[in-house]
């Protein structure tokens, strides 16, 4: 059984509308929802063995915070083909994972993680989890799909969305 977490980064700040999107910063809403879902992954013990992180400001943040809320997070991996990746894009990258990595974690954007995790999760997944998916992937929200097989055959419907956690749900 393979474990996939798709996690879209934290709200990020438009205050500074001179800057690159790529170079944005977490917004106070952001600083505060990180933990949240950091604590929510670690409480359920959903500590994936590679983290493949999208390089941009927002993406890193996200990531520090919620991996300090355990010592069991691994180191990440910053891969430039996350930032405004596709879904199609997502998926090739899942398909390049190590086949004895059992759980692989990735944070990235939207569009591309909301419709990858669209296109991927299958009929029988959770219903009220993938009605929340379609509806919106918020900021900081995480999917967690499972799927029995090998990366490199991961394809449209074959993963089963077990849940979706959004930080609103839990405070």
């Amino acid at each position: 059984m393979k474990e996939l977490l798709l996690l879209r980064h934290a709200k990020s700040s438009w205050d500074d509308p001179e800057l690159a999107d790529f170079d944005r910063p977490l917004a106070p809403r952001g600083l505060d929802a990180a933990p949240v879902i950091g604590q929510a992954i670690a409480s359920r013990g959903w500590f994936p063995q590679m983290a493949l992180v999208s390089p941009s400001l927002r993406t890193r943040e996200t990531w520090q915070i919620v991996a300090a809320q355990s010592p069991r997070f691994v180191e990440p991996t910053f891969c430039s083909a996350l930032y405004e990746a596709s879904a199609g894009q997502l998926l090739a990258e899942v398909r390049h994972a190590p086949e004895e990595i059992t759980s692989l974690l990735l944070l990235g954007h939207n569009p591309g993680m909301q419709d990858f995790a669209t296109l991927i999760a299958s009929e029988d997944s959770d219903e009220t989890a993938l009605q929340l998916l379609r509806k919106k992937f918020s900021t900081a929200g995480l999917a967690r799909l499972e799927f029995d097989g090998r990366w490199d055959e991961l394809r449209a419907g074959a993963a089963r969305l077990s849940h979706f956690l959004r930080p609103k749900d839990f405070g």
